[in-house]
């Protein structure tokens, strides 16, 4: 396995980092610094990642690294909820999925693409993930629409909250025993089971090709197994730390470009906080893994939806300022889009570049749509 990033430049950007935060140097530096350390961070998450899923196995890896992930924007968000910033957090949230459902995994698809003509995982596990997604879209739509036609009293807006986000943690956890545990071989990827209940012989013939393209010379991991299990915590502690440092400089760009804060929440914010995502899934996908790759940007989105969004919910009531599940109409557009396009595009079990290039077109749109809000 070749390496990512110099061990030396990652701790000295690190340090850098933190310097600028706690002695705080001028914002513009404080950002550039930490821009860079992220990028090294992500790197280290990154071969972290992989040599677990040598280990674990694609989905497995993936489902680490997306819960990983989204560990630091759960902790940022709890923070933002005991402030009551309630608007940031939803854009943050809103900005999360359709940054893995686009963003992220738009560029897996494109960068394999372009290395590996076609690259396929489990089909069935593609219709599962389709199915979520529309679960969490209808969630977050009732809700809204119900509330904002007047049809439900204002007072019964936290009873719907809490019941919707309840009902959606139980529907993810029962997911994870289903998808590990009861249906584990269903759902594995084609190169790792060529013979699942679904695919058959053409999943095997799947197997076969894509180890011809290269999968089956790979090198093995540089980590051993308790090694990689340690090295991808860390990392995930640094991007913790690294991400929030430099979420800390953006209020100065925000006042010097006139941004949004739903811009900066739903983009900038998302964007900075998935950079661990971005990293792994794209070089997961340029070694033909795509499923590990898949597991990461739509597993993340889900999580975020089915899991870190209700959380917060009940959170934010331990606090004593309940926040609603009730999301803008621009909002739910934007997640709605992404969702359409998203299942669209992954429901066959094969991507391809072009694909991905869709995914990143409809962020495009989106993100220029924000911009001007």
């Amino acid at each position: 396995m070749r390496k990512y990033v110099s061990p030396s430049l990652l701790i000295i950007f690190f340090i850098l980092s933190a310097a600028g935060h706690y002695a705080h140097w001028p914002a513009t530096l404080q950002f550039i610094i930490s821009a860079v350390a992220v990028i090294f961070v992500a790197g280290f998450l990154g071969k972290a990642t992989e040599s677990v899923a040598h280990y674990a196995g694609q989905r497995l890896g993936g489902f680490l690294n997306a819960t990983f992930g989204n560990a630091a924007e759960l902790i940022i968000g709890i923070l933002l909820v005991r402030e009551g910033l309630f608007d940031m957090v939803k854009a943050s949230i809103t900005g999360s999925i359709i940054g893995n459902l686009l963003l992220v995994l738009g560029l897996s698809l494109f960068a394999g693409g372009l290395k590996h003509k076609i690259q396929r995982y489990n089909i069935s596990l593609a219709g599962m993930n389709g199915s979520l997604m529309i679960v969490a879209i209808i969630a977050l739509f009732v809700p809204a629409i119900f509330l904002q036609t007047h049809v439900l009293h204002e007072e019964d807006r936290t009873a719907l909250s809490l019941v919707v986000a309840g009902i959606l943690i139980a529907s993810y956890l029962l997911w994870l025993v289903f998808s590990m545990i009861t249906h584990k071989d269903y759902l594995a990827d084609v190169t790792e089971a060529g013979k699942g209940a679904d695919n058959g012989a053409a999943a095997e013939t799947d197997s076969i090709a894509l180890a011809t393209a290269g999968g089956s010379h790979e090198l093995p991991p540089a980590w051993s197994k308790g090694k990689s299990i340690t090295y991808l915590v860390l990392a995930t502690v640094m991007v913790a730390f690294v991400s929030e440092w430099l979420v800390g400089t953006l209020d100065t760009f925000t006042e010097r470009f006139g941004l949004s804060e739903i811009f900066v929440g739903a983009f900038v914010v998302a964007i900075v906080g998935n950079a661990a995502e971005h990293s792994a899934a794209i070089l997961l996908a340029m070694k033909n893994k795509i499923g590990a790759s898949v597991e990461i940007a739509v597993g993340s989105s889900l999580q975020i939806a089915l899991f870190v969004a209700p959380v917060l919910i009940f959170v934010s009531h331990l606090f004593g300022r309940p926040m609603d599940i009730v999301f803008t109409v621009i909002e739910l557009a934007a997640i709605g889009v992404s969702v359409f396009i998203a299942k669209s595009i992954t429901q066959d079990g094969q991507t391809n570049w072009y694909e991905g290039l869709l995914l990143i077109a409809v962020y495009a749109i989106l993100g220029v749509s924000f911009y001007l809000v």
